[in-house]
């Protein structure tokens, strides 16, 4: 470094130097073209004078006399006189030397005004040709007017010389000669002296840079301070050493806090803790806005998009499953998917207590040697469980599958920070949840698990449009356990509860997935057979369920046991009528028909069982 800036500083006094020397040089030019043109001028006056005293005396044929004599004067190596066209006319022919030579003697008759030109400077003998105009003038004892037929400012003549100005050169070129001597001379003293002031200086900077660097890579080193020191080094070092422990105590600080947030370590063992620092605070401002995101998201499913989304994007993990645990229900639920690669045992889905990860609340990964978990079945894979707990029932795994042993470590790299996003997006999931537990015990009988009278007066709003615009038709089942009364009678109300819930099981057992089955109310109960072809289809159904409830045994006491029938009335929409209300309404008096007619039947609603009904 410290050779870096005393050549610098040489390369600026050569620059300096070079410069000088050029303005002198341009300086000394400029000073000997203006003396020349001061001295043609002169010299000029002096023969028009000498022309003007010739003329008066009589004697102007011998000017040529007077002229040779006033050209021998020092640096004077031409001189000649031009007459005018004035003078020609009226004085007649001049010497042979007195006509224009050039085109300058020409343009100088011509507009009157002083011309000159330089010849190189560089030259051996540089010169300047100067062509001066000679005027009629009338001032004091010259008047020209009185000899000469021209009027006041006319030109009569010119006179012209060629001036040798190598002397002038000589002496700017002397000038830059000492000049380059004492720059040399400086230079070879200034040089040593100094290097030999800022020797401290430099030592100091050279550590300052090496420091510096190090400081960059997260290695926050002091200086070490000479007692001999300057004052002003010695104040440079301590502000930097000042400054340098603060940057450790403020580093050291970061890293607990960003520890204690993310779990990940920022600064100590980092390769660059500055850079390590910068991305977990760029994580940090991820996770915020991740946070703010799914709060306004809809459904518990929209979370998992969107984490999915971080997982794909932000860490580029495109294998990987995330898995809903029930342990309560023993049911594992994949709600995301990326890619193909789920390697996981079957038997998992029924029975989560097998999944380690789930049974064992941890981390689990494919170990160097072996699989850690046997229901991990893919041989050539590896694999990386993060569980997360979402409420005293369910947890969430997310099973990420990694094809090389360098994406397995880019995993253990990242888990802190996946970990973070899965916390904050933990609690929105336990919350969507928790409002569908909520939706679902508003909607849904607490005996039976069936849905409730409320949940068909919301359905049916969205139902009955569905089946209109698809042109589609719905058997409306309206069946009612016979003889209910004599079971909580003479079994209680224990055994009572325990046969309407074994109809409820009955029933949901032997109907499609799109079928709906509601507990009305009592031991009243309704099936919806959504999307039928035709009645006889609905009844087939209705027929099937009232032979299912009576073949059904329920347990009483240890030996013994009781079966229940049951009635069924049915209505069609929109066949019977296109109010949902008239539809509950005739399946009502269809049940009422049945048990007229001895019970353990299904009757389907006809117009003649409105005779004598009071509908309202």
């Amino acid at each position: 470094m410290r050779k870096k800036i005393v050549n610098k500083f040489v390369l600026i006094l050569l620059t300096f130097t070079i410069l000088f020397a050029l303005y002198e040089l341009y300086n000394s030019r400029t000073y000997g073209i203006n003396s020349s043109l001061n001295k043609a001028i002169s010299v000029s006056e002096l023969v028009k004078n000498g022309l003007t005293t010739h003329m008066i005396n009589g004697n102007t044929h011998q000017r040529d006399v007077f002229l040779n004599s006033i050209s021998h004067v020092q640096n004077i190596k031409e001189l000649w006189v031009v007459r005018g066209d004035n003078v020609i006319n009226q004085y007649g022919e001049p010497f042979k030397n007195e006509y224009p030579r050039d085109e300058i003697d020409k343009k100088v008759l011509k507009n009157g005004k002083m011309e000159f030109i330089v010849s190189d400077y560089l030259e051996k003998e540089p010169t300047i040709r100067v062509t001066i105009p000679y005027k009629a003038v009338t001032n004091g004892s010259t008047d020209c007017l009185k000899c000469h037929d021209v009027k006041f400012g006319d030109t009569l003549g010119a006179i012209s010389l060629v001036l040798d100005i190598s002397n002038l050169r000589e002496l700017g070129m002397k000038t830059i000669y000492m000049l380059s001597i004492l720059t040399l001379l400086l230079l070879i003293i200034v040089y040593p002296l100094l290097n030999k002031i800022l020797h401290k200086y430099f030592d100091v900077i050279e550590k300052l840079d090496e420091n510096i660097a190090q400081a960059v890579n997260g290695k926050f080193m002091p200086l070490k301070a000479n007692a001999q020191d300057e004052k002003e080094i010695s104040s440079l070092v301590n502000g930097y050493n000042n400054l340098i422990s603060k940057l450790d105590e403020t580093f050291i600080a970061i890293d607990n806090k960003l520890k204690g947030l993310t779990g990940h370590i920022a600064i100590r063992g980092a390769v660059n803790p500055i850079e390590d620092a910068n991305m977990i605070v760029d994580n940090l401002s991820n996770i915020f806005q991740f946070k703010k995101a799914i709060e306004l998201d809809e459904t518990k499913d929209d979370i998992y998009a969107r984490l999915g989304q971080i997982l794909n994007n932000k860490f580029k993990l495109n294998h990987f499953t995330i898995v809903e645990v029930n342990h309560k229900l023993e049911t594992m639920d994949i709600v995301f998917k990326s890619g193909e690669l789920y390697f996981c045992s079957k038997e998992l889905e029924t029975n989560p207590e097998l999944c380690r990860a789930a049974r064992t609340k941890t981390d689990v990964t494919s170990l160097e040697y072996h699989n850690s978990c046997p229901y991990f079945l893919s041989k050539s894979k590896y694999h990386y469980c993060i569980e997360t707990k979402l409420s005293n029932d369910i947890s969430l795994i997310l099973n990420f599958v990694l094809e090389t042993k360098e994406e397995l470590e880019t995993i253990h790299q990242n888990v802190s920070f996946i970990k973070s996003y899965i916390t904050e997006a933990a609690p929105n999931i336990e919350v969507k949840l928790l409002l569908k537990a909520l939706k679902e015990s508003a909607f849904k009988d607490s005996l039976t698990g069936l849905y409730n009278r409320k949940f068909l007066d919301e359905h049916l709003k969205k139902l009955l449009p569905q089946l209109d615009r698809e042109h589609k038709k719905m058997a409306v089942l309206m069946l009612d356990m016979d003889h209910f009364k004599a079971v909580n009678d003479e079994y209680g109300h224990d055994i009572g509860d325990l046969a309407l819930k074994e109809l409820a099981r009955v029933l949901l057992s032997n109907i499609r997935e799109s079928d709906i089955v509601v507990r009305f109310g009592g031991e009243e109960f309704i099936v919806m057979l959504v999307g039928i072809e035709s009645e006889a289809e609905a009844l087939k159904v209705a027929e099937k369920l009232r032979l299912k409830v009576s073949q059904n045994e329920i347990k009483v006491y240890e030996n013994t046991t009781i079966s229940k029938t049951i009635s069924i009335g049915m209505a069609i929409y929109p066949d019977n009528s296109r109010s949902i209300d008239s539809i509950l309404k005739y399946a009502d008096i269809a049940l009422y028909e049945a048990k007229r007619k001895g019970r353990n039947r299904v009757i389907e609603f006809s117009q003649e069982q409105l005779t004598g009904v009071d509908l309202f």
